[in-house]
């Protein structure tokens, strides 16, 4: 819509006042919002905006991911306004979030990618826009220094390498295993798979006999692993999850099944969050890997340093610590 010829543009920040020129106090007016709007720009200024691009929020370790965040948020809220979006598990949905954010002017995304490919035309959008993006807990295509800052998170094949390795000593090298796999397409995912595989490569007896995705979801898995079990039944004798929400579904089934997790079947998985040291306490889930979710003071802290002008990694990875009987009443009381 165009303004009429008896009007002037005073405004900042696509904000638009006309004033009428027939106003008889018109130059009082237009004296009076232009400051005004003026000082509004400068308050503006003052703060930086922070986005967050979250992929979904659903299961205990995403959302203490998400708590950690807006928590960190909450104590810098004198010097960064705060916006999230929630993609809820559509890979469509984060691309149109984080487009929405670079049209919102933010001045730096936290981006959680759903996948590895299918963002990178975003994240184009973003360095075009000069919008700084720091990619937490998964990977994305891209280069670091081009298309993202850097990657915040956890050595995923490393940590699939150690769930792997401890399997292998507790089943002295001899398994029949399932394998349930998180967001297909995800790094995570990918990563978490190498790594079991390069622990359990040496061992010809350690075999894996059926592989699918419960994308994640403690319900999903216990379906996935009620199917599963009813097409290998007994030959199982292990399972690997890719996080501990799928490994406490796959012990539900295994249980409604009549069959004994940590006796019948060894149960490895990721994440060590209390619901799954608590099993371990029980004996039922055999060894989980850390995989911390507390992002937010160490993401504020490097987008921080990024816009102070120090140089920042690549890569920032997190240290994970590994639970089994031996530790996991020491620190199930610190688990989210």
């Amino acid at each position: 819509m165009g303004r009429a010829k008896n009007q002037t543009y005073v405004g900042c920040s696509g904000v638009r006042v006309y004033i009428s020129r027939f106003l008889v106090v018109s130059a009082y007016v237009a004296i009076t919002v232009a400051a005004f709007s003026l000082s509004g720009c400068m308050r503006e200024k003052t703060k930086k905006i922070v986005g967050f691009s979250q992929t979904e929020n659903i299961g205990s370790w995403r959302v203490a991911e998400t708590n950690s965040i807006k928590d960190e948020a909450a104590k810098r809220k004198e010097t960064y306004d705060f916006l999230m979006t929630d993609a809820q598990g559509q890979t469509s949905k984060q691309f149109a979030d984080i487009e929405d954010l670079i049209a919102r002017q933010v001045d730096a995304i936290f981006l959680v990618p759903r996948e590895y490919e299918g963002l990178t035309p975003a994240l184009e959008a973003a360095r075009a826009a000069k919008i700084p993006v720091f990619l937490i807990d998964r990977e994305a295509a891209g280069r670091p220094g081009e298309h993202f800052v850097s990657f915040i998170g956890s050595d995923f094949i490393a940590q699939g390498r150690r769930v792997g390795e401890w399997l292998t000593q507790a089943t002295d090298g001899k398994a029949s295993i399932v394998e349930l796999t998180g967001t297909a397409g995800s790094s995570v995912a990918i990563d978490r798979a190498k790594g079991f595989r390069d622990a359990i490569g040496s061992y010809p007896n350690m075999k894996i006999i059926a592989t699918q995705t419960a994308d994640f979801s403690r319900a999903a898995a216990q379906r996935v692993m009620e199917n599963i079990i009813q097409a290998k039944g007994s030959d199982i004798t292990a399972v690997y999850a890719h996080n501990d929400e799928m490994a406490l579904g796959a012990i539900q089934a295994l249980k409604s099944y009549g069959m004994k997790p940590g006796k019948d079947v060894m149960v490895g998985s990721i994440d060590g969050q209390k619901a799954a040291l608590e099993a371990i306490i029980r004996g039922e889930l055999g060894v989980s890997v850390e995989s911390n979710p507390r992002f937010g003071p160490l993401v504020f802290a490097t987008m921080e340093k990024y816009f102070a002008g120090e140089k920042i990694p690549p890569k920032i990875i997190l240290k994970d610590r590994l639970f089994d009987v031996t530790n996991a009443k020491d620190f199930v009381h610190e688990a989210y």
